[in-house]
């Protein structure tokens, strides 16, 4: 299953809650999650068709900054 990576500004249990719906109502996501013990905050998104933009725009309209992480 493709597995893509983001950097975001989602660093607490609050903002996990304020995404949480966004994400959750994405059809392309299987699975997501995020490591706020990385300074990146790396959103970790699961899905056999996940669309990069979709997720970005989720995330972007729970009022978080994301950006693809490097490779």
């Amino acid at each position: 299953m493709p597995t893509l990576q983001f950097k975001t500004s989602i660093n607490c249990a609050n903002c996990l809650r304020a995404v949480t719906p966004f994400l959750d109502a994405e059809p392309t996501v299987e699975k997501w999650s995020v490591d706020t013990e990385n300074p990146a905050k790396i959103l970790t998104v699961e899905g056999p068709n996940v669309i990069p933009e979709q997720v970005m725009k989720a995330v972007a309209q729970a009022g978080f900054d994301i950006e693809p992480a490097a490779a």
